[in-house]
């Protein structure tokens, strides 16, 4: 087995060392046949002996994490980062589906170290506070992708469908996606700003790849779907 290997829905590739190993609608690592997802989205190659993840697309952008969520970074078209981790989990947007697959390194160039001290509060990351209620909205979204099962993919529920699993009029549900948003990108969180429609959509699975790859929620978090359904906290 060579140095680098990816794990997508069980299967395993090894990149070869001396090519561009391609990942996308169609290539070396063909994703799924999803029109939203470019034939050739994501790049791994190896240049001076560091391995390297490419965002070859032009609409696209990928969440690229740590396997303890410590490290994250928004990969847009055009930009490129070293993969240094022992374990690099990769989440991406295509239309309505979400997508994971992760990289795994023997010899990582990092090693990424916890601490229970270091460990951030149920409603706090970082400097940011959210309320029950702006959590429990984080899970709604999310809930597909926290309960997959090895799957790979998973879809993000609308606004009008996550208003309903919480039991809200959809104006609220609305009003609080804004405050979590703010929220999150003025500590410097990337890709949530925008308006309606299509934006809106990206502004969702823009948070629930954050909010997921950086352990802001976790499938143990998904009893508060019922415990706040029709609730107020804030």
């Amino acid at each position: 087995m060579g140095d680098l290997a990816i794990d997508f829905c069980g299967e395993w590739y090894e990149p070869d060392a001396e090519s561009v190993f391609s990942i996308g609608r169609e290539g070396d690592l063909e994703v799924d046949d999803n029109p939203y997802l470019h034939r050739t989205f994501l790049q791994i190659a190896r240049y001076d002996n560091i391995w390297w993840l490419t965002n070859a697309g032009t609409m696209l952008s990928a969440t690229i994490a740590d396997a303890a969520g410590g490290m994250q970074a928004w990969l847009a078209p055009g930009a490129r980062i070293p993969l240094v981790f022992g374990q690099t989990n990769v989440v991406f947007t295509a239309g309505p589906t979400t997508y994971e697959f992760s990289v795994h390194l023997k010899t990582p160039a990092f090693k990424t170290q916890s601490s229970s001290e270091d460990q951030v509060g149920d409603t706090t990351i970082g400097p940011v506070v959210f309320t029950d209620s702006q959590k429990a909205l984080i899970v709604a979204l999310a809930e597909p992708m926290l309960r997959r099962d090895g799957t790979g993919f998973s879809a993000i529920p609308s606004s009008a469908e996550a208003a309903r699993r919480l039991g809200w009029a959809l104006t609220r549900f609305n009003r609080k996606l804004d405050n979590v948003c703010d929220k999150l990108d003025r500590v410097g969180v990337a890709g949530l700003r925008g308006g309606g429609g299509k934006l809106a959509t990206n502004r969702r699975a823009r948070l629930v790849e954050h909010a997921v790859t950086s352990h802001l929620v976790t499938s143990d978090d998904l009893g508060l779907l019922d415990a706040m359904k029709g609730r107020d906290d804030a």
